[in-house]
């Protein structure tokens, strides 16, 4: 008998010892791809006795949004499983960033024959993926990849996880989220509650930039900024800046076109070497967050995202949206207006009408 109890915590380490070892030498005959490992099936799997919190995925995780983004939602505390899915390289990024001691399970998932488990069970998926814009690039030059990967991706999300909170951050915003929504259409579980296009760099930038200009702390600067995600749809309501605040029309002028044109900034000073990657990471796992804390019950949750919306007479815009827990609560009045933002509204909906219509083309061709 005390042979045996000896032999019980022995036999209990070997069982550990040798998940670890096949966590870190996968089966040479399977893909090399985390998903496959042992340690994170089942009854092993961490994620059974974690504290609760809520399952995201991250669909172009291996990209230059992806990887940082990946990283802070790893930190995310609200975040208890992460699924990291790409075409190449999720298994290299998963084991980085599952070596951090935060709280969320990291599983990671590569190529197409993955996406549904990859997908399954998801409360969160926020979708990077895409290729990015290049110097000379414009938006509408990514559209027919990115439109194809974004297709692709959300038939995986509407057959895997219909419930889920879907963030569309693949460029060209502006009609890569009607394209979703069509997709969602077709497959019956569209619900536009669910669908927001992350337009959040706007207002980090906005915040950035007046923050400047008036001497304050940009965390302290909350600017509103309407229309779409890609230069003269996007217009920043610097009459609504909380702070309240005056600018000269010099400085309304010159800070609309630098929040106007951002992304070409960076990608102009990356000279060939990628586009807003960083930044991007950032505002989308500040969008996530409330998202997050919106199906948490967390109250007062407003942010502002491209979605369907009944505000101008175009089918979606980007404005300011109450989070709670299915999604969109309430989509907020843009307010009143000055002569200089009306008559910026006017622009922007003429090109943004055009962008969504290229979008929804491109499903029900």
């Amino acid at each position: 008998m005390d042979q045996q109890q000896q032999q019980g915590p022995d036999a209990s380490a070997a069982r550990r010892m040798a998940t670890l070892a096949s966590h870190l030498r996968p089966h040479p005959a399977s893909h090399p791809q985390v998903e496959d490992v042992p340690l994170l099936r089942g009854s092993n799997c961490r994620a059974k006795g974690a504290a609760p919190g809520f399952k995201v995925a991250i669909l172009g995780a291996a990209g230059g949004i992806g990887q940082p983004l990946s990283l802070l939602m790893k930190m995310n505390p609200l975040v208890s499983v992460l699924h990291l899915y790409d075409v190449v390289n999720t298994p290299g990024v998963t084991a980085d960033i599952s070596h951090m001691n935060t709280g969320a399970v990291v599983r990671g998932f590569l190529g197409q024959p993955q996406l549904e488990n990859a997908l399954t069970g998801m409360d969160l998926v926020i979708i990077p993926a895409g290729v990015p814009r290049k110097p000379g690039m414009t938006r509408d030059d990514l559209f027919n990849i990115n439109a194809g990967i974004v297709h692709t991706l959300c038939e995986g999300i509407a057959k895997c996880c219909p419930n889920a909170i879907v963030n569309v951050i693949s460029n060209p915003v502006n009609s890569t989220v009607p394209i979703a929504a069509e997709v969602f259409k077709k497959s019956g579980t569209y619900d536009p509650k669910r669908l927001l296009g992350v337009t959040t760099l706007d207002v980090v930038r906005a915040n950035t930039f007046v923050g400047e200009v008036l001497g304050l702390d940009p965390r302290e600067v909350n600017v509103p900024v309407i229309g779409g995600h890609a230069g003269i749809t996007i217009l920043p309501l610097l009459s609504q800046v909380n702070p309240s605040c005056s600018f000269t029309s010099e400085e309304v002028k010159y800070l609309t076109s630098r929040i106007q044109n951002g992304g070409t900034e960076v990608v102009e000073a990356k000279a060939g070497a990628g586009s807003a990657t960083l930044s991007m990471a950032y505002a989308a796992a500040k969008f996530a967050d409330a998202c997050l804390r919106g199906l948490r019950g967390d109250g007062g949750i407003v942010e502002c995202s491209y979605v369907a919306s009944q505000v101008t007479e175009l089918p979606f815009f980007a404005s300011k949206v109450q989070l709670g827990r299915g999604g969109i609560e309430e989509i907020l009045p843009l307010g009143p207006l000055n002569e200089f933002e009306r008559a910026g509204l006017e622009k922007a909906k003429k090109e943004l009408g055009e962008s969504i219509q290229k979008g929804v083309s491109f499903i029900i061709k």
